[in-house]
């Protein structure tokens, strides 16, 4: 089974993207599955449905949507695999900005807008900067010269990246990304495989549940702001 990764900042359009790029390789006579990974809540499911591609859907709750992530993908290979797809999306949305839902050897995608500013692409972390593929959406609201500088903030954040800019609503240039899903490795296991960049750190006190504020209460992987000799 071919396996893609699919992350970005929420409400960018990585499920539009996906299911328009499904409807072009469902035409090739693939079977597609989903699955998707996201923190409190999702509807994304039923667009899924609407389409009828199978889905699974993981709400990571108080965990870190990224440790969520790795401490269950391989199970989702095994429900892929019992499913009979020849291809599986996971699709995560990068709340943080740190997010790193990629796995080295697996094709790997970034969703991202050009309603974003011109920054954005430095400020986003590994899910953009690891990324294979990084696909631009909304370029119909902006001028060319935004897109082509936009894009190039990209470049300078990812060189090794292939860029495309997508329709969301009507699916306008998903035929290239289609091809090259359908070049993606096939797998039947993660096992031995790494992710390609490391999951925020992780365990505080607040991490535990720990809601009162102040020195006394913090502990584990606490990371402070640096104000010099600010004390009185």
């Amino acid at each position: 089974m071919k396996v893609v990764t699919v992350s970005g900042p929420p409400s960018v359009g990585k499920t539009s993207v996906i299911l328009k790029t499904a409807r072009v390789l469902r035409k090739t006579g693939m079977n597609i599955g989903a699955v998707k990974m996201d923190c409190l809540s999702a509807q994304d499911h039923l667009m899924y449905e609407k389409e009828g591609i199978p889905i699974k859907t993981g709400l990571s709750g108080t965990l870190c949507p990224d440790h969520f992530f790795v401490s269950n993908i391989e199970e989702c290979i095994r429900w892929g695999l019992q499913q009979g797809f020849d291809l599986m999306v996971s699709e995560s949305a990068g709340l943080c900005n740190r997010c790193s839902p990629h796995i080295q050897g697996v094709t790997a995608v970034c969703v991202i807008d050009n309603l974003m500013g011109v920054h954005t692409p430095f400020k986003i972390g590994p899910m953009l900067k690891s990324a294979d593929i990084v696909i631009i959406t909304k370029g119909d609201v902006v001028s060319q010269a935004e897109r082509e500088v936009f894009a190039f903030k990209i470049l300078q954040a990812n060189p090794r990246c292939k860029i495309f800019h997508v329709q969301g609503i009507t699916g306008q240039g998903v035929e290239p990304i289609a091809q090259l899903f359908s070049r993606s490795i096939d797998l039947v296991s993660l096992q031995g495989y790494n992710l390609r960049f490391s999951v925020p750190s992780a365990l505080c006190s607040y991490c535990l549940g720990e809601t009162r504020i102040g020195d006394e209460f913090q502990m584990g992987s606490i990371r402070k702001m640096d104000f010099g000799d600010s004390k009185p």
